[in-house]
């Protein structure tokens, strides 16, 4: 049978750096998919031998985007090692912050990095503004940024990026007029409008998580035993402050997005590509979004075989990360608190793939028998997990969640759509944005328990003392944008002995195991039929689904196009002085 190799490097609109290999037969269906992160992420390494108190303000650093996870995630974890249970008050905040960067991580996603693989931008530019106005009402009964003279003003704004030099602006090179799309041009039009609306709106979210967290997206009010911004939550103006733009960006979720998620729904439950089951069949979340003193959103757990049936709890030391086919020495598996960080970098090897002309070209290609990526493979009971929005809905599903199963039932109502059409590309884009919804429909339940909490108990940190004749290790595991995150930490001599971060994107961008088995974004590829190799939107819509967040840095440039400097890095430090 003959085969071809396909390269897509690097994959845009996501955090960090990824490349993804396909190997086609002469059907264009691929038999084989290969994902690789190629860039090193050392903080586990920097944070070794540092005071427990200062880890997790190097953890946020791990990512631009999702730095309040990273956050308080660390934060947990040298809290468990140590015993600490914060106070209510700091709880509750810690997830009125967890809310604003939920609500502004999730529709960015939708929009900015994926929305242009379900809307046609071009389309958009043939509609009639008030056809679509009035077809926004079919989505929504209080449609969001659709007005005709609003949808006549997109279009021109995007017609004048059309005229310019550069062409379409930041909408140049894409897969414009691509076969697998199905927006009509109205459709198209009204999800242009809600992209522009959402950059608007990311605004108002960033500014919801800094009224508690001081700035962003680096906060800076957690500390380890609880908070710090006890003045702005003794401030009546900044707690409505922080009110008003949940409200705005809840509305925004309810009548925008959710609109466009049902829209995209109903217009794609018949495309192939989005409507595969999904590769993975075990979905995993973990309890957390507290909002009373016993009270949290979502439930934890994990399923099997797509069976929504019956929910298993999850025993934390059954988690390890094998390296077999990662850039390290160590090949595991091993446990996290145990887990190694060595680098052993490989590179790749020189082949043939098609290039974007669809000709034959010599290539680096990865090795599959061998390492190929800088991502581990986490594994549970030895076997791959999606972790994710989607994980979290069936879960709570599985579990009866009556704030989850509300949302689930209610959409898959409106769309006409069974519950297994969840487990597929479309159910995936669209479980992050009930994830979404159920967040805004209910985390206003710890802002007024809050409220009332602080009239009889203004505490905000509890005491603790480190002893250095102690070793001590912790966890901190919860739900974030993309899934489940893990910190593990190991403390001896009163500084960090040892420093694992299990990641969402590790989970479901792992590459192979010891024993062969993919990781989501593989798994999720094979079966796949590509239309035009030269324009493999299957395979981007596929992967932007799980809204990758691989590792990422902070850059430095001069407009000028002038060297600023430039800093060998030893991997097996991490860091450097400058």
């Amino acid at each position: 049978m003959a085969t071809k190799r396909v390269v897509i490097d690097p994959i845009t609109r996501i955090e960090g750096h990824l490349r993804a290999e396909v190997v086609v037969d002469e059907k264009n269906i691929v038999k084989e998919a290969y994902v690789s992160s190629t860039l090193f992420r050392g903080l586990e390494i920097i944070a070794k031998g540092r005071d427990p108190r200062d880890t997790p303000f190097m953890m946020q650093r791990i990512c631009g985007v999702c730095t309040y996870s990273h956050y308080l995630k660390s934060t947990m974890a040298i809290e468990d090692a140590l015993g600490i249970v914060p106070p209510l008050n700091a709880k509750l905040v810690r997830t009125l912050m967890n809310a604003a960067l939920f609500m502004h991580d999730h529709p960015v996603h939708f929009y900015q990095l994926s929305g242009v693989d379900w809307v046609d931008i071009v389309s958009a530019l043939s509609a009639d503004p008030k056809k679509a106005s009035e077809l926004a009402f079919k989505y929504s009964d209080n449609p969001m940024a659709t007005g005709e003279n609003e949808l006549k003003a997109v279009q021109e704004k995007v017609a004048k990026f059309a005229k310019s030099p550069s062409g379409l602006g930041p909408f140049a090179n894409a897969y414009w007029g691509h076969p697998t799309y199905h927006f009509t041009p109205e459709q198209n039009l009204i999800g242009l409008s809600h992209y522009l609306k959402a950059l608007e709106m990311q605004r108002t979210a960033a500014q919801m998580l800094a009224i508690f967290g001081g700035k962003m997206p680096h906060p800076q009010s957690l500390t380890v035993g609880g908070v710090t911004c006890i003045m702005d939550l003794l401030n009546p103006s900044r707690l409505g402050a922080y009110m008003v733009k949940f409200q705005e960006m809840a509305n925004y979720i309810n009548n925008a997005y959710q609109a466009d998620i049902i829209m995209a729904a109903q217009a794609y439950k018949n495309e192939p590509s989005v409507t595969m089951p999904a590769g993975i069949k075990d979905f995993m979340s973990y309890k957390d979004f507290q909002v009373g003193r016993d009270d949290f959103i979502f439930d934890g757990g994990y399923i099997t075989g797509f069976d929504i049936t019956k929910v298993f709890d999850i025993k934390k030391e059954s988690i390890t990360e094998d390296a077999t086919h990662s850039w390290y020495k160590d090949d595991g598996p091993l446990q996290p608190y145990n887990g190694k960080t060595r680098p052993e970098y490989t590179g790749f090897v020189d082949g043939k793939s098609i290039n974007g002309e669809g000709e034959m070209v010599g290539s680096k290609l990865i090795n599959e028998k061998e390492k190929y990526s800088w991502i581990k493979s986490p594994r549970y009971n030895g076997n791959p997990m999606e972790v994710g929005p989607l994980a979290n809905m069936v879960v709570n599903y599985a579990r009866g969640n009556k704030r989850v199963v509300k949302a689930v039932d209610n959409f898959l109502k409106r769309t006409g759509l069974p519950a297994s059409a969840l487990f597929t590309t479309l159910g995936r884009t669209a479980a992050r944005m009930l994830e979404s919804k159920v967040i805004a429909d209910n985390a206003l339940t710890a802002f007024h328990n809050l409220v009332e909490n602080l009239k009889v108990d203004q505490t905000t940190c509890s005491p603790y003392v480190i002893d250095k004749n102690k070793e001590y290790k912790g966890l901190g595991i919860g739900e974030v944008p993309r899934g489940m995150l893990s910190h593990w930490v190991r403390i001896k001599n009163g500084v960090i002995e040892n420093y694992q971060a299990v990641v969402p994107s590790t989970w479901n961008a792992s590459p192979m195991d010891k024993n062969g088995k993919h990781g989501p974004y593989e798994a999720n590829l094979l079966g796949l039929k590509i239309d035009d190799l030269t324009k493999p939107l299957e395979i981007i819509r596929i992967i932007h689904s799980f809204d990758p967040c691989i590792a990422c840095a902070v850059h430095v440039m001069d407009v000028k196009g002038k060297e600023i400097g430039s800093y060998k890095v030893d991997p097996l430090y991490g860091g450097c002085s400058i």
